[in-house]
């Protein structure tokens, strides 16, 4: 099957179809070997509605809801698209296009379903109509679908008068049907018949009890005919007055629409069929549900014509000088298939066709001449469940036009004939019946009827047909005529596409079928390709398909193709293969292809007239006869093929009709050799044309020297009787081919004359006695001098003495044997000549025969007489011997012993085997015949039983009573048995159940007495079917029913021994079968279990079900019928599938019978080769649900004797669980449960527990899924009371110790207490002030924030990709000297241009010169195959890092490059990073396990950092991205509060000691009115400092104006100007430096607001610079020696000197500054906490997946090692997560959004990260007054960050564990979503960098490893070596 389109395919429309359907794809999927062949799809995501084809273009366009797509012909792939809906729109408002209209009815978001997809070439535009907007039409460019080639309405200057009808064009509901068609007419433009359904008011498509406001009722007409110029008047487009007088539309009145519900199919162009006024007709067919009786229409199906005038005509006057109207010409007619009684009444789909069609009534010579059909695929209407049955039929459209044409002349000449009426109920209709008029109709008034005649017009009676073909489902039909067959393809409901062959006479000769999308029914239009009537599109609902229409080359040989009866393929004689037509080289040319109509025998072929050569012939010549479809070979280049590359030279003879080639025989030393046992050889030989065999045929080489030596006892013999002429030399004793070869003047001529023994008798001889033995001859030639020798087998010889000429005596034969008998061959040799012997034709034997073999009493010993065997019995020692002479009396045997008869029991009519066994039962099989009695009655043996001595099997006879007797056997002397045998009379009484279902499998019991008896028993079903799997005991008989076709009571026939019925009156009754109408629920859990609930009827019938689900359960589950109506099964459990797959088939067996529906059994039985059973019900599985309890502790204390309530916490779940689902046990007691909601389940004991164990188990069940929440802890007695008192006491007495202690020291502590408290309360209210007014004023703004982002674009993100690469690479290795290249911005006036982050590991395409990328594409690909193998690569990282020289940052690149490689495999990667991670554990446990993970030294560290990065990306851009951007953005505000000195950086306002500005520096803030051209905004007021510089202003306006603007674009710093408009003619550019910059101590001050003395409010404007500022670089870097901003250098560290001597002289002490951090601090509290929450919570929706799989993955790992300490575990966690993780990304929000990242913001990112470690680890921290201010900063608050730190593991931890399943699905799912974004051979190519480097030592590893080392791994390394290294990766490793 050709592969799909390589277009970007849609998002699926159901999770994880693929896992199911896999197991079923066998089933599904018949590929090639159907006859048609799947070559493109092109999957759509939402369900398709039309399709259209653009000849010329060779374009397919494809309509689904609310898309529309252009794809390329042939690939099916995706050129354009354009989204259509959906939109806001309401039914019951006018389209919003009508600018006059108001709608007061609420618009919803409504999906655009298309109603219309016509193209129209001529003028290059594609009507595209939706149901959105009243049914609004489109025109849109044929060449790009997504572009609208006419916006209608104009709109504009350009605006026309629109009115509702030139909007309502099409029905505007998903459900009702709409058909159009672009009709061209000679100079009157483009038009297009449009047909609707009415869905108006009153119409079931009309909302209900909304509003009786209809804007459809006077605007859409049923059917109209609408103008189509594009290029006109824009004014008419869509109208139906084209031309004042024309009337084009049919419009049903609103009281008759009820009656007329019309459903439209298709609308199509057809000429007349009858010459020679092949008029344009247009037609439309369509079912109409009008009711029955109705005078007007009674049939369902109908077809309407109308006409279209002659083709040049345009608007001119026909003949009658009248215009032509739609409703004139408008007659419809009923279509009608099948008879009255059992039509297919509901039309599906049409297809007219021009094909040939031999009625039965014209049986003519020939083929019949093509003629005009139109087919039609129907059904039953109102067929109930299930697929409706469906039929073809064929109608003439000359039948059609000759019907129409009566009709007309009827309603006018005849118009009683009731053929005929007048359609009244349509409000163009002239009137409501015919009436007779004498005018004579012109034929173009028969036709098309007239203005003056009555219109419009239905005929009463319905064109019939007969079907000619039936199947169940159809939806579609194509037809094409080929090779005077019609091929007549169908779509089926079940996603099938059919192709039946018809032969002339409509009969179908051959079908083949193909599953295009299963279970998705084929749109009712397929068209043909245009350009390739070989291949058909099709569309299902969610796919567009291009079939090839025939797959001829599966047939390999002339006979399969042609027998295929396939009218398409044929055979292509010259290249030899099934083809079609035109594939066919010369297909043109007299008999180059054979096409099916002339039949098998016609297929190519040759006969060697001369088969069978001598193998001694001189120069033998092949006379070759060409018989069949061969074209002319005279001139053509020919010779014989031999095989073996042996050909010989061909000339061609005869004339055309008789073809003879001669043909040289191959040399004789090329014949090919003669198999060890045949005398001939086969040689095939083909007849080469322009080199290619294209017929073969075989001859024989024979050799008759070689049956000699092949049949050595019989050689004259086989010699003569050769299928070869061959001839025996008695001289040489050998077999020639000619007589010239022969000296002997005797000649023998027939094998009657061969010298030969002739057979005879021999008496058997015994063992080890020496005789003599005659043997006669016949023709014996030889003197009586030859001497002789007797042959008896392999080295037996004896002397052979001539008697006479004839007769030969062998002397003291001499034979043993140890068998009962053995036959030796006799044979006649030549003494001197031991290889030649006498012929032996029919082998002579000599039977030998052992007495004491083989007797084992004395009947047996005696019994060989008959044999010939003289053997003697001994009493005395019980042995046979040989009889050595005569008896002298006839010895005589004991009586017979009989030790079993079997049965002891028979019916009286006899009848009965009865098998007796014993000794001594006769010596032969006469001897018993007529000895056996029972009783008085006669049991006749039977002779194929008897055994001699031992059995004897006889047959009873029949008995005229009951009674017992013994078996006698008399043989000379009487035997009696010890048993009796009884001859009884059994009884039937009864049958249970007396019915059952008619699909048979009901298991009844018989029930009477004496059930058991005879050897055979039958029960017979109606005399003809025999009940199965039979059981019987005494007093029953159990069996199983088999099917039956009808319901019915038949009879039940109990026969013994197949005599007459012990049964009367017996019977059994077939009835309807069970019928399964629902099951319920249709989900499960995993486990299974569940209780299924079946309702239906009939299930009385049942006796046991079972329920199985295919693909996926385990086994089958026995299921309980309850009633009548209902049974349950529970569910089984599954075995293998993915949660939340597609719902899966469920079988269900009734009696062991699989429940199938009637319909689909029907349908097995019409064509059995199509036989699928598909089943109709289907079941959903899902995770198992998860409890826990409401604390989620795992003991849960309980004191006996209290009554008990439990509160269960339930995850959420899809499986919709009831209350009595839920079963809770503590231990064996169940708890009742009492409440069950979405999340909580209550229980309740109320008796006591007691138990001998001390705790019991919390168990819930849910089917079969068992788990246990906790164990409950019983506590103790009164024991447990006394000693809690005692304890109690103990501890009163020392906490008063304690008390008094503490007191005596505290008032010591009080007094230095109250002294400092002055001083403290002081500095506090000073701290509350700032802090209250610094966050009060940071709340607003960050309300303002907030508010902002949710108004904009939201946050920042960067790309995935980008992400990736800035995690992975984070500061550049040797491989990428620039990670980021940031194009220098072009900047327009708008702001700054898209920039995008390039990477090596992001560009498309891998840059390497064409001359090297074969060979590095094929070894970077087998690299790539060996990093995928597990081995290789774990070894190959040991043995990088255990090189001196790999270095961290290798170790680091290589596992990014590593991760980047195998992103697409995330589970295989996931095994890997497992692997090396137990190495390293390995490696950590035996030093010191708590510094795991703590750095990234190893490959495997860096690659656990990459794959939480990969797996924490969409948690960090869903939960955490929005609280740390806020925080960002708050620290940001925070800062520009207060002064910052431009130079150094310092703040006023920070969380960093470093960076705090230790000055008090005045600040105002300035209002700034600013005008900016950019980034979407034009003006807006900016807050600025008066003590801010110039750059720091532009800085604040360019993020007030690009806030909703990633910072990448922003226009920078130095690229703008700012101009200060100080009055209304002065303006001045303002700069941080500039002529009027003040100078101090020598330093020049940068310029500020205040310097500017700029006012509040001032006005100024911003620009884009032409020139950039060259005056100065970035402001940060200046020379501190040469400029300041806010502080002079020196005054900080003479601030310091003095600080210490002058301190309590300084008005603002140092510890001031502190409560400026203390007060950033506070304000960023709020946001601080909100973005720790966001890290350290679970949320119910997206739990971390990957941080539970990698915590249990080390807690498994740690207790393996027996590491039990919990800090060894919470560090590895801490080092795993936080750490490696959450630490690199609050450092780093770069990595994260695209922003500004500051040096100031990135001092206080390190304090808040430095609090994060600290919560995150376990030692406390000691600190005091001589800490660092950053640690003392958030040492209040990390013991509390510490619990939820500590409260996160936990959760992490009572997290349900995850299957490998689970997570490989998750990864797998995160692979999948991000495919493609990397180049993962870049990433390659760098790898094998490093595996070149170090080339030798990696070889050394793999040979030194056992497993690589079996598996060759190093030859596949050296191999990648080979390919890169080929003196071409010098040239390319620059690539």
């Amino acid at each position: 099957m050709a592969p799909a389109a390589p277009a970007p395919l849609p998002e699926p429309r159901c999770p994880a179809l693929l896992p199911l359907l896999l197991p079923l794809l066998p089933l599904l999927l018949p590929g090639r070997a159907a006859g048609l062949e799947v070559q493109r799809k092109f999957l759509s995501p939402t369900l398709t509605n039309n399709f259209a084809l653009d000849g010329p273009g060779s374009r397919v366009y494809l309509a689904a809801v609310n898309r529309l797509f252009q794809l390329s012909g042939g690939e099916l792939a995706l050129q354009a698209e354009a989204a259509v809906g959906p939109v806001l729109d309401s039914p019951l408002c006018h389209a919003p296009q009508l600018p006059q209209a108001s709608c007061e009815h609420p618009r919803v978001l409504t999906n655009n379903y298309n109603k219309i997809l016509q193209p129209d070439p001529e003028q290059g535009v594609l009507v595209v109509c939706g149901s959105i907007y009243q049914g609004l039409c489109q025109l849109r460019s044929m060449a790009n679908i997504s572009a609208v080639a006419v916006r209608f309405p104009p709109g504009g200057s350009d605006s026309v008068a629109v009115f509702p009808s030139m909007l309502n064009v099409a029905a505007n509901h998903p459900n009702a049907s709409t058909v159009g068609l672009v009709l061209r007419r000679g100079g009157g433009g483009a038009r297009l018949l449009v047909a609707a359904t009415y869905t108006g008011f009153g119409s079931p498509f009309f909302p209900r009890n909304r509003s009786l406001e209809d804007h459809r009722f006077e605007n859409t007409p049923e059917i109209a005919i609408r103008a189509l110029n594009a290029r006109g008047d824009l004014a008419k487009l869509f109208t139906f007055d084209i031309n004042p007088s024309d009337d084009n539309i049919l419009k049903i009145k609103q009281g008759d629409k009820a009656r007329h519900k019309l459903s439209f199919v298709r609308a199509f162009l057809q000429l007349g069929a009858a010459p020679p006024a092949r008029r344009p007709y247009a037609y439309l067919a369509l079912n109409s549900e009008a009711n029955a009786g109705d005078k007007e229409s009674p049939a369902h199906s109908l077809l309407a014509r109308i006409c279209l005038g002659e083709p040049a005509e345009a608007t001119t006057l026909n003949g009658s000088g009248e215009t032509k109207k739609l409703t004139e010409s408008y007659i419809q007619l009923g279509l009608r298939c099948g008879g009255a009684a059992d039509a297919f009444t509901r039309l599906v789909s049409v297809f007219p066709a021009r094909a040939a069609w031999r009625s039965p009534s014209s049986p003519g010579p020939g083929p019949p001449p093509p003629e005009e059909l139109l087919f039609g695929v129907f059904e039953r209407a109102g067929a109930g469940r299930g697929r409706p049955q469906s039929a073809l039929c064929v109608f003439r459209f000359a039948e059609i036009e000759e019907t129409i044409r009566a009709a007309r002349n009827s309603c006018f000449v005849s118009p009683g004939a009731g053929m005929v009426t007048v359609l009244d109920s349509v409000v163009q209709g002239t009137g409501p019946a015919c009436e007779k008029r004498n005018i004579q109709l012109q034929p173009e008034q028969l036709d098309c009827g007239a203005a003056h005649l009555q219109h419009p017009l239905a005929i009463v009676n319905p064109v019939t047909a007969t079907p000619i073909f039936t199947y169940s489902g159809l939806t579609a039909v194509a037809v094409a005529s080929v090779n005077n067959y019609t091929v007549v393809f169908l779509g089926t409901a079940s996603g099938g596409l059919l192709k039946i062959n018809l032969d002339s006479a409509m009969e179908v000769i051959s079908r083949r079928s193909i599953s295009v999308a299963y279970g998705e029914p084929v749109h009712p239009i397929m068209q043909f390709d245009p350009s390739d009537s070989t291949y058909l599109y099709l569309m299902t609902s969610y796919q567009m398909t291009r079939v090839k229409v025939a797959a001829c080359s599966q047939y390999s040989t002339c006979s399969e193709c042609l027998a295929a009866a396939d009218a398409y393929c044929g055979w292509c004689t010259m290249e030899t293969r099934c083809s079609l037509q035109h594939e066919c080289t010369n297909f043109t040319g007299t008999n180059f292809w054979a096409s099916v109509s002339e039949g098998v025998e016609q297929c190519p072929s040759m006969t060697i007239l001369e088969p069978e050569i001598n193998i001694d012939k001189e120069n033998p010549v092949l006379i070759i006869q060409i018989n069949g479809t061969i074209p002319n070979l005279n001139g053509t280049n020919i010779s014989c093929d031999y095989g073996n590359n042996i050909h010989t030279v061909a000339r061609v003879a005869g004339d055309y009709v008789n073809q003879f080639i001669y043909c040289s025989l191959l040399p004789r030393e090329k014949y090919p050799a003669f198999p060890d046992d045949q005398d001939h050889v086969v040689v095939e030989t083909s007849l080469r044309v322009n080199n290619k065999n294209i017929i073969r045929a075989n001859f024989t080489i024979y050799d008759c020297k070689r049956i000699g030596n092949i049949y050595p006892k019989r050689a004259c013999t086989s010699c003569l009787s050769a299928r070869w002429k061959c001839h025996w030399c008695p001289s040489t004793y050998s077999c020639v081919s000619n007589h010239s070869q022969c000296e002997d003047v005797l000649r023998m001529e027939k094998k009657i004359d061969c010298p030969r023994i002739v057979p005879a008798s021999l008496e058997p001889m015994p063992t080890g006695v020496s005789q003599n033995i005659m043997i006669s001859l016949a023709n014996a030639t030889f003197s009586k001098e030859t001497a002789l020798e007797c042959h008896f087998g392999t080295d037996r010889t004896f002397e052979a003495r001539w008697v006479n000429s004839s007769a030969v005596e062998c002397v003291h034969v001499l034979l043993h044997t140890s068998e009962k008998s053995h036959h030796f061959p006799v044979n006649l040799q030549l003494k001197d000549k031991p290889d030649r012997f006498i012929d032996s034709p029919e082998m002579m034997t000599v039977e030998v025969y052992n007495c004491a073999t083989g007797s084992a009493d004395c009947s047996q010993c005696l019994g060989r007489e008959d044999l010939g065997h003289r053997c003697l019995w001994s009493e005395s020692s019980s042995s046979c011997r040989l009889q050595t002479e005569p008896p002298q009396v006839s010895e005589a045997c004991p009586p017979p012993e009989i030790r079993k008869i079997e049965p002891l029991r028979g019916p009286l009519e006899g009848g009965t085997l009865l098998t007796i066994r014993g000794r001594n039962l006769g010596r032969r099989f006469s001897d018993v015949v007529g000895a056996v009695r029972v009783g008085a009655v006669p049991c006749a043996p039977l002779p194929h039983r008897y055994v001699v001595s031992e059995t004897v099997v006889c047959q009873t006879g029949e008995a005229p009573e009951e009674f017992s007797d013994v078996v006698t056997v008399n043989v000379s002397r009487e035997g009696r048995s010890r048993e009796r045998f009884s001859y009884v009379l059994p009884v039937v009484q009864s049958i249970a159940p007396p019915n059952g279902p008619k699909a048979g499998g009901t298991r009844v019991t018989i029930r009477g007495s004496r059930l058991d008896v005879g050897s055979e028993l039958r029960v017979l079903i109606n005399s003809s079917k025999q009940c199965t799997d039979l059981s019987r005991s005494d007093s029953s008989i159990t069996c199983t029913m088999p099917a039956a076709e009808l319901t019915a009571a038949v009879p039940v026939c109990v026969q013994f021994e197949n005599k007459s019925c012990a049964s009367h009156n017996i019977t059994f009754k077939y009835e309807k079968n069970p019928v399964i109408s629902e099951i319920n629920p249709k989900k499960s859990q995993i486990s299974g279990g569940r209780i299924i609930t079946l309702e239906g009827r009939g299930f009385g019938l049942v006796q046991n079900v079972s329920m199985a689900v295919r693909g996926i359960g385990r086994e089958h589950t026995r299921c309980r019928v309850h009633t009548d109506t209902a049974i349950t099964c529970p569910s089984p459990a599954a075995s293998n599938v993915t949660v939340g797959s597609k719902p899966a088939p469920v079988d269900f067996y009734l009696n062991g019978r699989l429940y199938t529906d009637e319909r689909s059994a029907l349908d097995e039985e019409m064509y059995p080769e199509e036989a699928l059973h598909i089943s109709k019900f289907s079941l959903g599985y899902y995770a198992d649900p998860q409890f826990s309890t409401a604390k989620k502790e795992k003991w849960i204390k309980h004191h006996p004797g209290e009554p008990l309530t439990l509160v269960i916490h339930k995850e959420p779940d899809s499986l919709g669980l009831e209350s009595n689902e839920y079963q809770v046990k503590i231990g064996l007691i169940s708890c009742e449960i009492q409440i069950v909601s979405d999340k909580v389940i209550h229980c309740s004991i109320n008796e006591s527990l007691s138990s001998s164990e001390r705790q019991l188990p919390v168990t819930i069940q849910v089917g079969k899924f068992n788990y246990t929440i906790a164990m409950l802890h019983l506590g103790g007695g009164e024991t447990a009371i006394i000693v809690s008192i005692v304890i109690c006491s103990i501890l009163l007495v020392l906490s008063v110790v304690a008390l008094f202690v503490f007191c005596t020291k505290s008032r010591r502590a009080e007094r230095y207490w109250q002294k400092t408290l002055l001083q403290m309360e002081e500095m506090e209210s000073q701290i509350r002030e700032e802090i209250r007014k610094g966050f009060a004023e940071l709340q607003t703004d960050m309300t303002d924030l907030t508010k902002e982002l949710n108004r904009s674009q939201g946050i920042p993100f960067l790309e995935y990709k980008h992400f990736v690469t800035r995690t992975f690479f984070p500061k550049c290795s040797s491989l990428y000297e620039e990670c980021y290249i940031l194009p220098s911005q072009q900047l327009s006036s708008q702001g700054g241009s898209q920039v995008q982050e390039t990477h090596p590991l992001l560009v498309g395409e891998w840059k390497i010169p064409e001359n090297c990328r074969p060979n590095m594409e094929e070894g970077i690909s087998l690299f790539s195959t060996l990093l995928n193998n597990k081995h290789f690569l774990i070894v190959f990282v040991h043995a990088l890092e255990q090189q001196k020289d790999f270095a961290v940052r290798d170790r680091c690149n290589l596992a990014s490059l590593l991760t980047i490689a195998l992103h697409g495999k995330l589970e295989y990667y996931t095994s890997i990073m497992k692997d090396l991670l137990v190495d390293l554990i390995d490696a950590s446990a035996s030093k010191n396990p708590k510094l795991m993970l703590r750095r990234t030294e190893s490959v495997v560290e860096k690659m656990l950092t990459n794959w939480m990065s990969i797996c924490m990306y969409s948690y960090l851009r869903e939960t955490v991205g929005e609280p740390f951007f806020l925080l960002i953005c708050a620290i940001k505000q925070q800062i520009n509060k207060g002064s910052i000195d431009a130079i150094t950086g310092k703040a006023r306002y920070t969380l960093n000691e470093e960076w705090l500005l230790r000055e008090n520096i005045e600040a105002k803030p300035r209002n700034l009115n600013v005008s900016f051209q950019g980034c979407g905004m034009d003006s807006l007021s900016v807050r600025a400092m008066d003590t801010d510089t110039l750059s720091q202003v532009k800085e604040k306006i360019l993020e007030a104006f690009c806030k909703n603007v990633p910072y990448s674009q922003w226009p920078r710093v130095e690229d703008v100007d700012l101009e200060w408009f100080a009055t209304s003619t002065d303006s001045y550019i303002l700069r941080d430096l500039d002529d009027t910059s003040v100078v101090e101590d020598g330093r020049k001050k940068l310029n500020t607001l205040a310097h500017y003395k700029i006012p509040e409010g001032a006005s100024l404007a911003m620009s884009l610079t032409d020139k950039k500022d060259t005056t100065l670089s970035r402001v940060k870097d200046l020379d501190t020696e040469k400029y300041f901003h806010l502080v002079l250098p020196t005054d900080e560290s003479v601030e310091h000197k003095k600080s210490h001597r002058q301190s309590h002289r300084k008005k603002v002490l140092p510890e001031i500054y502190l409560t400026r951090l203390l007060s950033t601090k506070g304000t960023l509290q709020k946001f601080l906490d909100d973005l720790f929450k966001a890290i350290l919570s679970i949320r119910d929706d997206k739990p971390p997946v990957a941080v539970k799989y990698f915590f249990d993955f080390l807690e498994e790992q740690a207790e393996k090692r027996g590491i039990t300490d919990p800090d060894t575990l919470h560090i590895w966690k801490t080092n795993s997560l936080p750490l490696r993780f959450w630490v690199n990304i609050l450092k780093n929000p770069q990595f994260v959004f695209d922003i500004d990242k500051t040096d100031h913001i990135d001092a206080c990112l390190s304090v808040i990260a430095q609090a994060f470690i600290d919560a995150c680890s376990l030692s406390d921290l000691q600190l005091g007054k001589d800490s660092p201010t950053n640690k003392l900063l958030y040492a209040k608050e990390i013991p509390e960050y510490r619990k939820i730190v500590q409260r996160y593991y936990k959760q992490i931890h009572d997290m349900p564990p995850l299957s490998e399943q689970e997570m490989n699905a998750h990864l797998a799912e995160e692979s999948r979503k991000y495919r493609n974004e990397f180049n993962t051979n870049v990433a390659m190519a760098e790898i094998y960098k490093y595996a070149k480097r170090y080339r030798s030592q990696i070889v050394a590893a793999l040979d030194a490893n056992p497993t690589t080392k079996r598996t060759q791994l190093q030859h596949k390394f050296e191999q990648v070596i080979a390919l890169m290294e080929d003196n071409i990766y010098e040239s390319c490793s620059e690539a």
